[in-house]
């Protein structure tokens, strides 16, 4: 399996910490709002990352945190006239039920800040008592300079950072470059901590919960949208690196933006697209599909075309395998033996290297072609169609496309009977008749 590290900016081949084992991470959302589709990239794409993984034979431990504490979280809170907690929770079941509505498996945890504080005070406390973080006036900040590898993943010198940043108002900061690591406040949800009653800044929380997940202070892939590469994921390492001396992940994987008829999705322009309203619309199919035939690190552009042409092609596939289904069904033909060898290696020969979608869909389109071929023999050669339709299910699986096999009651098998009799004997009025039953019932 090769995959494109984000620390190296280039494509390596993942070499696991453990033997056939693969620890993965990815940054989830600050839960203040229903997902858009900017959340459902990462779902996807992460989701499409740990099948490949699986189907290469490796074991995946797949975590993804929920972020419920933040100012966004409180503001939302005031003008519901709600508690902090309905909020957060209220908008943890919108996003575990758009995961689930795309076919996406749930990660084996989803830790919340929430109830991670203890352990988040801790790592703070260890920080300072190395001297990579200092207490002013109650707030904790992380002392960006005491890192010498900061700017690594994102390929940034300190000294250029500081020409560009911005003038603070927070005087408190002894570089305009540390961040917060512990914020004293009296509004909102609150802690004790050893430095003020507050909370935690942002850039904290998954350092501390791949601690507290996984074994050890390293894992193999870190992951989450191109946005989170600076400065979130740059601070995560800075601060693992004062605390453990390491950088959290030997693989960084980020996906690309997504945009809206060529423009960045953005409240102001008022082109925010809610994922569960998509879904809705034009199904999690074609929402995958669409979401897929774009490569993952690319900036992926949603359009009416690029709906339209992701709602056919998929139901080009589909419909043809559920053809087949028919057919093996009418023969009492069951769908064992061996996937179709040369479609499926050029299928995992592009899965595997750096999740090449594109060219994984063309190894999907030339199954689907061999098979409709298959079908329109005036031999029917089931194993041949057997083995296609097992290439073309294990090429869905992977990609995280649903399909359902089709079976035939006795009803049914008595229409297919009739209209095969009918054409026989040229009654072609009759075979139309059952022509239209069958495909009022979805069998043609």
């Amino acid at each position: 399996m090769k995959i494109f590290n984000s620390m190296h900016n280039a494509i390596e081949t993942v070499q696991p910490l453990i033997e056939n084992e693969i620890s993965m991470y990815v940054c989830g959302p600050t839960v203040y709002n229903d997902p858009h589709i900017g959340n459902a990239r990462p779902i996807i794409v992460f989701d499409t990352l740990r099948r490949t993984l699986e189907a290469s034979g490796y074991r995946v431990k797949f975590v993804s945190n929920y972020t419920d504490v933040d100012d966004k979280i409180i503001q939302k809170a005031k003008e519901l006239g709600v508690a902090e907690k309905e909020v957060s929770e209220r908008f943890i079941a919108a996003y575990d039920q758009v995961r689930k509505n795309l076919n996406a498996q749930m990660p084996q945890a989803c830790p919340k800040v929430t109830e991670t504080m203890d352990a988040i005070i801790a790592f703070i406390d260890l920080l300072v008592q190395k001297n990579h973080a200092y207490v002013v006036d109650g707030d904790v900040y992380f002392r960006v300079g005491s890192v010498s590898e900061y700017g690594a993943l994102s390929n940034q010198q300190i000294t250029d950072l500081m020409v560009g940043a911005r003038i603070d108002e927070n005087t408190k900061k002894a570089n305009p470059l540390d961040f917060t690591l512990w914020k004293k406040t009296d509004e909102g949800i609150q802690w004790d901590s050893p430095w003020s009653r507050g909370r935690p800044g942002w850039h904290t929380e998954c350092v501390v919960m791949i601690n507290d997940r996984f074994a050890g202070h390293l894992i193999d892939i870190h992951g989450g949208g191109m946005d989170l590469k600076f400065p979130h994921h740059e601070n995560e390492i800075a601060q693992s690196r004062a605390a453990y001396d390491t950088a959290i992940a030997n693989y960084w994987v980020h996906n690309g933006m997504v945009n809206i008829d060529g423009e960045k999705m953005s409240k102001s322009l008022g082109n925010v697209v809610w994922a569960k309203d998509l879904i809705e619309k034009i199904g999690a199919n074609p929402m995958r599909w669409m979401m897929l035939s774009t490569h993952y690190r690319a900036p992926l552009n949603i359009s009416d075309e690029s709906v339209e042409n992701a709602q056919k092609e998929c139901a080009k596939v589909l419909n043809t395998l559920k053809q087949a289904y028919i057919r093996l069904a009418r023969g009492d033909v069951a769908i064992i033996g061996d996937v179709a060898a040369d479609v499926d290696a050029a299928f995992m020969t592009a899965m595997q290297d750096d999740l090449n979608t594109p060219n994984a869909f063309a190894a999907v389109f030339e199954a689907t072609k061999r098979l409709n071929a298959s079908l329109r023999q005036r031999e029917f050669l089931a194993a041949e169609v057997v083995s296609y339709v097992l290439a073309l299910e294990k090429m869905l699986d992977i990609l995280g496309i649903r399909y359902e096999r089709v079976s035939l009651n006795a009803e049914d098998r008595r229409m297919f009977a009739d209209w095969e009799q009918a054409k026989q004997a040229k009654d072609y009025d009759t075979a139309d008749a059952y022509r239209a039953q069958l495909a009022q019932r979805g069998l043609l």
